[in-house]
């Protein structure tokens, strides 16, 4: 059996060599950041994170276009808010991702792993909302 950590890579691979021009890639990196965020990591890892999961989940980015949000943001700031981890961080691991076969079987429990989240930082979502809009990333 799979580690959550050798899912983990096993997904970067699949995603990096994927011909999507969505490049689902960055939601697999912003799923997987959220989901093992430390209390105590630093705030841009988290933030980017949940940054992405809003921007892909409720204003459909594709995941090229969080990429660009992403630099954006770093270029704007070097300091970022902590942000409370939940307990649950989504029902949905890697592992259950890689569990699926390749192609659109896999590329949906991509995005439902991501969804659930998301979900889980759902106290996350005004505070998230808010940093974007003062940096511009959103109206």
């Amino acid at each position: 059996m799979m580690t959550e950590d050798e899912a983990y890579h096993e997904l970067l691979s699949y995603t990096m060599s994927h011909s999507d021009p969505r490049f689902i890639h960055q939601h697999v990196v912003d799923a997987w950041g959220a989901q093992h965020a430390a209390a105590d990591g630093k705030p841009i890892r988290l933030f980017f994170s949940l940054a992405g999961l809003y921007l892909h989940h409720e204003r459909g980015f594709t995941g090229r276009q969080v990429q660009t949000a992403h630099a954006d943001l770093a270029a704007r700031s070097k300091s970022w808010p902590a942000f409370p981890v939940p307990a649950e961080r989504g029902a949905i691991t890697a592992c259950d991702v890689m569990r699926e076969p390749a192609g659109p079987e896999r590329d949906r429990m991509i995005e439902d792993w991501s969804k659930s989240v998301w979900a889980a930082f759902s106290g996350c979502r005004s505070a998230v909302i808010r940093l974007l809009r003062e940096h511009d990333i959103v109206d």
